[in-house]
């Protein structure tokens, strides 16, 4: 599981300079109605035939590739850039810090005598 903070500090193209950055996950937007694309297959669909074009079914990879996006808190720069991290099944903004268990916190009556705490 990846844990990334809400804010960081990195290089802002604008700034020229390294500033605090709010971190955000990229979301798509809404695909338009009127693009090319669109209008072209809506028209092909129309009428009598059934499905003109192929419907893709062999999808091979079971997680997309994060994308942050970094938006300088600069008051007068407020620039955007995305930034591509690793694959990852789960995903999460500023959660929680796990800290480290020592083995002092692990003695005493609550631990069996593998050494791991009872549940």
């Amino acid at each position: 599981m990846v844990n990334v903070p809400k804010t960081r500090r990195t290089y802002c193209k604008k700034c020229r300079r390294h500033q605090p950055h709010k971190v955000t996950q990229y979301k798509k937007g809404k695909d338009s109605l009127y693009a090319q694309g669109k209008r072209r297959y809506d028209r092909k669909q129309s009428g009598y035939g059934g499905q003109t074009k192929p419907i893709f079914r062999k999808k091979a990879k079971t997680t997309k590739k994060i994308v942050l996006r970094l938006e300088c808190v600069e008051p007068n720069c407020r620039s955007k850039r995305m930034l591509a991290i690793k694959r990852c099944k789960h995903f999460e903004l500023g959660g929680d810090k796990k800290r480290k268990v020592s083995v002092s916190d692990c003695s005493g009556s609550e631990t069996g005598s593998s050494g791991y705490l009872a549940t």
